[in-house]
């Protein structure tokens, strides 16, 4: 299969490469002409992926139309508050006859104001294409490197071509599954970045392995629960978009989401750790959509609102745990209220 991945980010790179290791061929979009050169010079994404070699397989182009014209499968790697303008660039770049069969996802966060999840924005600019979303437990210099891993791909709508995408996707390092919950899947990959923050705050104050334990376990029940409410499955978030997702980012070392959690609980100021960065903290942007979202819905997420209050209303993480500590005691239930 012919792929173009638009984001060349850590991300978008690592995908990009076991693309090409599966026998397709790949081009690689980065957003910046620059970098773009930058790369295809230097054969490495020394920016966001430093150390790994990128084969002269891998085209790596600045030039979207001419990529766009011969592609079947489109992967948007870029965060999700650039994914509108990202699917319009798209939209404006695509051939009036097109061989593109599907656009999928790679970001995790909802959408500013809209509320909207990556698929819904992208089905509401490309209507002419079929849209979904690919996710998982997947940190990326471990997949640029070969290193085994599972992620889950979900479809808008039941899609002929679904298994010849997940057999094109799938290698002996990657396996893909399959799953027809895509609220759900991409509602999973959302929160589990919120909950990582506040993992890292845990983390950052030092709390220990019971707090993080009891932190995760609840984090889950409320992510079932808000996903439920939000028209998704409960048991979609027992799998790799959910509790698997959540686990890796909650303890990896690599995530930018507990590290930057981590930070914020060892002392240091929210807009300080912002303030130049050149990597996107996915969950900073989706705790601000979903505790709007939840607020308006009336969606019980003391966790995550919680999050929130530490990262846009000032409030110390010792505070926001002490809250969590003296809530209402409770039955604990297996199903989500």
């Amino acid at each position: 299969m012919k792929f173009v991945v638009v984001g060349a980010g850590a991300w978008g790179t690592a995908f990009a490469l076991h693309l090409v290791r599966a026998g397709h061929g790949v081009v690689l979009i980065p957003r910046r002409a620059e970098q773009a050169q930058a790369m295809a010079e230097q054969r490495e994404n020394r920016a966001y992926l430093g150390g790994i070699s990128l084969p002269e397989s891998l085209v790596i182009s600045a030039e979207l139309g001419p990529a766009l014209a011969e592609a079947e499968i489109v992967m948007l790697a870029c965060p999700a508050q650039a994914l509108r303008e990202t699917c319009q660039r798209i939209r404006q770049a695509l051939p009036a006859v097109s061989r593109v069969r599907l656009v999928l996802s790679l970001a995790k966060g909802l959408e500013l104001g809209t509320h909207l999840r990556p698929s819904q924005v992208m089905g509401e600019i490309l209507p002419q294409v079929a849209v979904g979303s690919l996710t998982g437990p997947t940190n990326a210099l471990e997949v640029a490197r070969g290193q085994p891993a599972a992620m889950v791909m979900s479809v808008a709508a039941a899609e002929p071509m679904v298994g010849e995408v997940q057999s094109a996707l799938s290698t002996a390092t990657l396996r893909v599954y399959t799953g027809d919950d895509l609220a759900g899947v991409e509602i999973g990959g959302c929160l589990k970045n919120i909950y990582a923050i506040a993992a890292g705050c845990s983390d950052g104050l030092r709390l220990g392995d019971n707090t993080k334990a009891a932190l995760l376990t609840r984090a889950l029940a409320e992510m079932v629960r808000v996903g439920v409410a939000l028209g998704a499955r409960a048991e979609t978030f027992y799998g790799l978009s959910g509790f698997g997702d959540l686990i890796a980012t909650c303890y990896g070392d690599w995530s930018r989401n507990r590290e930057f959690g981590q930070r914020i609980g060892e002392g240091h100021a929210v807009a300080e750790l912002l303030d130049h960065r050149k990597t996107v903290v996915e969950g900073h942007r989706t705790t601000q959509a979903f505790a709007e979202l939840c607020v308006e819905s009336g969606i019980d997420a003391p966790i995550l609102l919680e999050t929130h209050a530490i990262l846009f209303e000032g409030r110390k993480p010792s505070a926001a745990l002490a809250a969590l500590m003296t809530r209402g005691l409770k039955r604990e239930s297996g199903t989500p209220r």
